[in-house]
């Protein structure tokens, strides 16, 4: 096995003669990394029979093959746990199926807690893998000394993931490949992919020195020339280069007697990641954001015409503390001489998750790019990728990996000052509700930015400032994140007991918002949504689904004008639904146009038993209950400004949503404000928004006969029944309360998890949306919910705690008394 940083024996690479074979192909992948030679070998193995891979130079050029080539089951995040979890099974019998040895080591890792927050934020992990199939262990420190005897460690929590590794990248690339090339992919390098052009039925031109592909699909995998290629068709993909440094020690006698392999280390408090490589040791640090290093002028000039295995300069100065803390941890590696220093570019996105998907605005383009940590990465993602381009639709979600999470906001700027934050970060603790706060804000403000930003505390959603809560004299303020409780508890009670007695506004300017209009436009709708398209005047809830019959998308339907509608989806999916509708607008042929107002509009919610007082001193529309109907919508002007009203609130209590030009927010605000003051109105945050909708247990679901996308799917669904089912929970805890993610426990054994929870005001307990099996599905059955390494009792309650306002005043028209 090779020695990580050394260049990769001559010979071992078949060099394909460079031609271009053929001049049409179903997909072409642009880049021969591990990530892009993955793609290759899934789709191939699909059985996809026309794909062709480019590389520049050669395979593994870029940062392949100087990766230290870290496999962990481990990830924060529950989507991407799966797909460690497909790599690290893919490494496993790689060897077998291709005949090349990839050069395995699963000795596992651990990860080092030293502080009280350290052990919070494992307990915190483990509640999180308790219903997921990888095995993942709190373990004592006589384990660890049995596992790592050479450790100088006294008192610590220990995380053990017992699969975890690490795999030559260069071999396992090559392996890839031998697979892509035995179910056909075509393998073509040095080829440079020197332009790109875009037909007009969709197709895609490649361009090289040796000739044209006509190509159905394109697929960037690029590495740190994804930039380049993004933008030959004008998109700037938000990445940039880091360096990053690892240290390689000559044999150390003490690990050379050991009998067995030394697990990777993760020491978090010292940033640092530690293996056992032949008989010495590998070291790689992440310097904090001050010290860590960019290679900024890659972005600004593209990268070097002819660098692919080449490296950086190194600076052993700058990770001098991280070696020490690791000499403290692991005493021999005083002793040891370092024989290698390796310093090479990695491509970082501004929050080092990869961009992978197709891309908005440019039609089937697709790419998977900015990968932090390709090696781990590469083999779940092909096969991600691989599904989707084949289904049509991805495996499973994976939102935070969509690359239209960006948009124009996201200058140079900002990746750089985000990608500075990110690297430093590696191993900083991940707080629930966690914000970061390097590169804003971006040009994404509303409107209300400047009046509110010194009142409250704003956290980031989709390049947007949002209120999350709002300060009063005598409160903590800032942001204090915690595992527990902390300094906005009682602050969001307060903006939660507004809305409830008397009435709030919110900023919900970062919406995504859509006009569309055109002849087919209610025909489209039909085929788009899984509900009745609303009547002019009036708006719906809709759910856009996948053709195997999954929610792709939740989003409000109105109707403003005949054949004109508004569309409104959450902040962080307008890109990816707007691109999703755009998709089937093509493909169907429909005669629409669909427009992107997200930016020029504004959103102010007004919500709670005085709202409709307070708005009507503002207009002469009659906003009675028998004129203004829950549902509808209708332009009007609010002392004298124009809004686009919608009776309609998150809160579940009496409320409008009032669109309107983005530079009449401060004028409106501050009349509703005013014309307020009697009633007592304030102002209420996300927080408070979202503790008021999971009291009322949103759900909403249409039923309807129009052949939408996945109704046959769900007609299936259906007839087969469901194994699980989503039920409603209380809860009894103390200074914690559900995030979402969380073990259920039945009897002594993990039965299910849940989706969200918060603390809520009303009921003054917790409460959490959770999938259990059909058979603990009743109401009344008693479960347990783990928290920070403790199960609270739990118990299924039927409908939601607090009933929505319509629902209410129905009830109160019917002569019944309604529970609030």
């Amino acid at each position: 096995e090779r020695r990580p940083g050394a260049l990769p024996c001559a010979g071992l690479q078949q060099a394909s003669s460079p031609s271009l074979g053929k001049d049409r192909a179903d997909t072409v992948i642009i880049g021969g990394g591990c990530v892009g030679v993955s793609l290759a070998y899934h789709l191939a193995k699909a059985g996809l029979k026309d794909v062709v891979l480019l590389e520049k130079s050669e395979l593994t050029a870029g940062s392949t093959w100087h990766a230290a080539g870290l496999t962990t089951y481990f990830h924060p995040g529950i989507n991407l746990k799966k797909i460690h979890a497909y790599s690290i099974k893919l490494y496993e019998r790689l060897e077998e199926e291709t005949g090349q040895p990839v050069g395995f080591h699963q000795p596992g890792s651990i990860r080092i807690a030293s502080t009280p927050t350290r052990v919070d934020e494992f307990k915190y992990q483990m509640t999180r893998a308790g219903w997921h199939p990888t095995e993942q262990y709190l373990i004592t420190p006589e384990k660890v000394q049995e596992l790592f005897p050479l450790l100088n460690m006294d008192k610590a929590d220990i995380m053990y993931n017992p699969g975890d590794g690490h795999i030559d990248p260069y071999s396992l690339t090559m392996a890839l490949a031998a697979g892509a090339r035995k179910y056909g992919a075509q393998l073509n390098y040095p080829v440079q992919v020197t332009n790109l052009n875009s037909r007009s039925d969709g197709t895609w031109e490649v361009e090289t020195p040796l000739g044209t592909i006509q190509a159905k699909r394109i697929v960037n995998t690029a590495g740190f020339w994804a930039r380049d290629i993004g933008k030959m068709i004008g998109l700037q993909h938000p990445l940039i280069p880091v360096h990053h440094q690892y240290v390689v020690t000559s044999t150390v006698p003490e690990v050379k007697a050991l009998k067995r392999e030394l697990p990777v280390i993760r020491d978090l408090e010292g940033s640092y990641y530690l293996r056992q490589e032949r008989d010495g040791l590998l070291f790689g640090p992440y310097e904090s954001e001050e010290k860590m290093k960019l290679q900024e002028s890659w972005v600004t000039n593209g990268v070097p015409p002819g660098f692919g295995k080449e490296l950086f300069e190194s600076d052993l100065d700058r990770i001098m503390e991280h070696i020490e803390a690791a000499m403290e941890m692991v005493p021999v590696l005083r002793k040891a001489d370092i024989v290698n220093t390796i310093a090479g570019p990695i491509t970082y996105s501004p929050d080092i998750l990869p961009m992978v998907g197709p891309h908005q605005g440019v039609r089937n383009y697709w790419v998977a790019i900015g990968f932090g940590y390709g090696i781990i990465h590469a083999g779940g993602m092909g096969k991600y990728l691989s599904d989707w381009i084949l289904e049509g639709e991805p495996p499973f979600d994976l939102i935070e990996v969509d690359p239209n999470r960006y948009g124009k906001w996201t200058t140079t700027e900002y990746t750089a000052a985000k990608a500075r934050e990110s690297y430093g970060f590696n191993n900083i603790v991940g707080y629930p509700k966690e914000e970061r706060f390097a590169g804003r804000p971006t040009e994404r403000t509303s409107g209300l930015y400047d009046l509110l930003k010194s009142k409250c505390s704003m956290g980031f959603h989709a390049g947007w400032e949002q209120p999350h809560w709002f300060y009063k004299p005598g409160d903590e303020t800032g942001y204090k994140p915690s595992f527990r409780r902390t300094n906005w508890f009682d602050p969001v009670g307060r903006e939660y007991k507004q809305v409830m007695e008397k009435v709030g506004v919110i900023d919900l300017s970062p919406f995504g918002k859509f006009k569309v209009k055109g002849t087919d436009s209610v025909k489209l709708l039909d085929h788009l949504f899984a509900n009745v398209v609303p009547k002019v005047g009036s708006t719906n809830i809709s759910h856009m689904l996948t053709p195997r019959g999954k929610v792709y998308a939740e989003l409000t339907v109105s109707q403003l004008y005949p054949g004109e509608f508004m569309l409104v989806t959450g902040s962080g999916s307008e890109l990816h639904d707007l691109r999703w509708i755009e998709e089937k607008i093509t493909r169907g042929g429909y005669k629409v146009e669909i427009e992107n107002k997200t930016d020029e509009m504004g959103v102010l919610s007004v919500a709670g038993p005085y709202a409709r007082q307070v708005l009507q001193k503002l207009t002469n529309e009659d906003l009675s209950d028998t004129s203004f109907k829950f549902l509808q919508c209708r332009h009007l002007k609010l002392s004298n400004i124009a809004v686009t009203a919608i009776r309609i609130s998150y809160t579940g209590e009496l409320g409008w949503e009032l669109y309107h030009r983005k530079e009449d927010s401060v004028p409106l605000y501050n009349a509703i404000m005013e014309a307020g003051q009697k009633e007592g109105i304030d102002d209420f945050g996300t927080y408070a928004l979202n503790s008021l909708r999971l009291e009322k247990g949103f759900r909403a679901w249409g039923a309807e006969e129009a052949d939408f996308i996945g109704k046959q799917a769900l007609r299936q669904i259906k007839e087969k029944g469901l194994k699980r089912r989503l039920v409603y929970l209380t809860l009894e805890t103390d200074n914690v309360d559900p995030e979402g993610n969380e073990s259920v426990w039945h009897n002594g054994k993990v039965v299910g998890n849940t989706t969200s929870g918060c603390f809520s005001y009303g009921a003054q307990q917790s409460l959490a949306f959770a999938y259990v099996p059909m058979e603990l599905s009743k109401v009344g059955q008693k479960l347990e919910v783990e928290l920070l390494g403790k199960n609270y009792p739990a118990t299924i309650i039927q409908e939601p705690l607090v009933l929505t306002e319509p629902t209410r005043m129905r009830l109160q028209r019917k002569g019944q008394s309604p529970k609030i």
